[in-house]
C-alpha cells in the first residue's frame, strides 16, 4: 500500500460558513502536518434557483463558468478548498430514486475530484468524511485512498435536513470505514456498537480568536446592567420555559441570542420581553467584540436523546473569553464540573446565572481561560493526528 501523501475531506457544509465549523477548524490545524483538500458544499440545482431569486447566497459565477473553483486558503499552508460542480437535489426523493440519482452525483463528484487530485499530485490520500455518509458510502474506494475515517459530530437521525436518508446510509457506512472519530463520549458509545475502531476527539476552541474578547472586556468600564449571552443556532434544543423563567427573574439584565433562530416558537415566546434581543450571525472576526459585551454565558439545552450526544463547541469558546458559564446537564460534562455551573431546574439555573454575573474573581477567570487553552483546536488536532497514524499503520500491516 502507498504511503499517505494527503488528506481529502468530504464536507457537508461550506468552508466559509456562519459558524466556527469543527471540521474546518480541525483541518486548518491538520494542514500544519499534511496537505489538505476540503471538498466544499455541493450546491444543487435547487440552490441555483434560490441563488437566482435572491433567497440564498450562492457563488453563481464560479458554479457556471467553473473558474477559480480550486483555491489555496493560505499561502504558507498546503490547504485547498475545491467547489464541486452542481449536483441534482436528491434529499427529497424516495429511497429508490434517491439512490439512483445519488450515483449520478457521485460520478460527477468522483470525476471532478480525480482531476483536482491530479493537479495537486495527490495519489494516496486519507479520506475524512465530515458527517456526510450519504456521499461517503458510494465514494468508498474510488479515490485510491489509503484509509477512510468518518468524522461524526452529531446524531444524524435527529437532523431533520438529512435524517431521511442519512440514518440508513450511516448504518452501512459505519461498518465500511476504517475508523470513526466522534466529538463526544456519548456518540462514541453509540457508534462503537457498529464500528469497534471508534475514537473520541472532543470539540475545541479557536482560542486566540475568543481570548480577544477577554482582552477587550478588560479595557471596558463595568456596568450595573449586565448581559447574558448565547452563541449559536437557537432551535428546538433550547429550553424555552427555562430561559423565560430567567428573563422574568432578571428584568434589569439583557439576554442576547447571537446567531440564527430556527425555532419560531422560541422567538415568539421571548420577543415580548424588552430585555431579550436576537442578533443575526456575525463573521468570526466580529465575535470577540460581541462577546466582550457579555458578562456571563449560558447553554440552556433541553435534556433528551439528541442533546445527550452533543459536546458543545461553544463551551470552550465561552471559557476562552473568560466568561462564567451556566448550563443544563444535557450531556456528559464531567470535564467541566469544576469550572462551570450545571443546573437541572429553571429555578437553580436562574440563581446560578445571577451569581455568575458577579463572578469577576481573577483566579476564576484565569481558570476558565486555561481550561479553554488546553482544549484548543491545536491540541485537538494532535489527538486526531495520533489516530490517523494509528489507522494508517494498522492498514499497512493488515
Amino acid at each position: 500500500m502507498k504511503a499517505l501523501d494527503s488528506i481529502i475531506c468530504i464536507g457537508q457544509t461550506p468552508w466559509q460558513g456562519e459558524f466556527q465549523n469543527s471540521a474546518v477548524q480541525l483541518l486548518t490545524e491538520l494542514s500544519n502536518y499534511y496537505r489538505v483538500l476540503y471538498v466544499d458544499y455541493q450546491y444543487t440545482l435547487k440552490d441555483m434557483v434560490m441563488g437566482v431569486t435572491g433567497r440564498r447566497n450562492v457563488p453563481m459565477q464560479k458554479l457556471v463558468n467553473r473558474k477559480g473553483v480550486l483555491t489555496k486558503v493560505e499561502e504558507n499552508r498546503e490547504l485547498y478548498v475545491w467547489l464541486p460542480p452542481v449536483m441534482a437535489p436528491v434529499n427529497w426523493m424516495s429511497d429508490s430514486y434517491h439512490d439512483t440519482f445519488l450515483q449520478i452525483n457521485t460520478k460527477r463528484l468522483t470525476n471532478g475530484l480525480r482531476e483536482v487530485m491530479k493537479e495537486l499530485r495527490m495519489q494516496s490520500p486519507l479520506i475524512i468524511n465530515a458527517f456526510n455518509p450519504v456521499q461517503g458510502l458510494p465514494l468508498l474506494h474510488k479515490l485510491g485512498e489509503v484509509a477512510t475515517i468518518y468524522y461524526c459530530f452529531d446524531e444524524i437521525s435527529a437532523e431533520a435536513w438529512m435524517g431521511k436518508h442519512g440514518a440508513r446510509y450511516e448504518k452501512k457506512y459505519l461498518k465500511a470505514v476504517d475508523a470513526v472519530v466522534t466529538t463526544s463520549e456519548a456518540l462514541q458509545q453509540f457508534k462503537s456498537q457498529e464500528q469497534p475502531r471508534t475514537f473520541c476527539v472532543k470539540n475545541g476552541a479557536n482560542f486566540d480568536l475568543f481570548y480577544q474578547a477577554h482582552l477587550l472586556k478588560s479595557q471596558k468600564p463595568k456596568s450595573e446592567n449586565k448581559t447574558i449571552g448565547y452563541l449559536g443556532t437557537a432551535d428546538n434544543r433550547i429550553d424555552g420555559e427555562l430561559v423565560e423563567r430567567c428573563v422574568q427573574d432578571m428584568p434589569q439584565h439583557r439576554f442576547e441570542f447571537l446567531g440564527p433562530v430556527n425555532d419560531d416558537t422560541l422567538k415568539e415566546r421571548l420577543s415580548g420581553y424588552s430585555n431579550v434581543i436576537f442578533t443575526p450571525s456575525k463573521r468570526p472576526e466580529e465575535l470577540p467584540q460581541a462577546l466582550s459585551e457579555w458578562d456571563a454565558a449560558m447553554i440552556p439545552f433541553v435534556c433528551n436523546e439528541h442533546t445527550y450526544t452533543i459536546y458543545p463547541l461553544k463551551i470552550n469558546e465561552y471559557l476562552a473569553a473568560g466568561l462564567p458559564v451556566v448550563t443544563t446537564p444535557f450531556s456528559i460534562l464531567k470535564d467541566f464540573e469544576d469550572i462551570v455551573s450545571i443546573e437541572s431546574t429553571a429555578e437553580a439555573f436562574s440563581k446560578s446565572l445571577q451569581k455568575a454575573l458577579e463572578s469577576t474573581d481573577p483566579v476564576e477567570v484565569k481558570q476558565r481561560i486555561e481550561m479553554a487553552r488546553g482544549n484548543s483546536w491545536a491540541h485537538r488536532a494532535k489527538e486526531f493526528r495520533s489516530i490517523i497514524e494509528q489507522i494508517v499503520d494498522w492498514k499497512l500491516v493488515s
